[in-house]
C-alpha cells in the first residue's frame, strides 16, 4: 500500500492539527504480533491513513470496518477520513510483541 502525495499531505495536516473533542472520544486499541483484529466504526469512512505503517497495516473490506495486522512493537494512530475529508474517528493502536497480553495492558493504561 503505497500513499499518495495527497494522502500524505492530509496525513500530516491532521496530525499536527488540534481537534478538540473528537480525539477523547475515540478509542485506544492493544494487540499482539500476529493477531489480527477487525474495527467497526459509527462513521462511513473513504480513507485510512497509517500514522506509522511499519506498527500496522490496514485492510478495509468496506466502509465501516477495517482489519487491523500488528507488525511490529509500537504505537501509531489511524486516521479514517469521508468522502467530504472529514475526519470520523481517530484511534490510537498501541502494539507489543507478544500477544495482547498483561503486557500489552500494562502499556494501554500509560497511553
Amino acid at each position: 500500500m503505497t500513499p499518495s502525495i495527497r494522502e500524505l499531505v492530509l496525513a500530516e495536516i491532521l496530525l499536527f492539527t488540534t481537534m478538540p473533542g473528537a480525539l477523547a472520544q475515540d478509542p485506544t486499541v492493544a494487540l499482539g504480533v500476529g493477531s489480527q483484529w477487525r474495527l467497526f466504526l459509527e462513521k462511513p469512512f473513504e480513507t485510512v491513513i497509517i500514522g506509522d505503517p511499519r506498527i500496522v497495516d490496514v485492510r478495509t473490506d468496506d466502509n465501516r470496518s477495517a482489519v487491523i495486522e500488528p507488525l511490529k512493537d509500537g504505537v501509531t494512530n489511524l486516521v479514517f477520513v469521508d468522502a467530504r475529508g472529514m475526519v470520523t474517528a481517530n484511534v490510537k493502536v498501541s502494539v507489543c510483541g507478544v500477544s495482547a497480553s498483561a503486557a500489552c495492558s500494562a502499556r494501554q493504561s500509560s497511553l
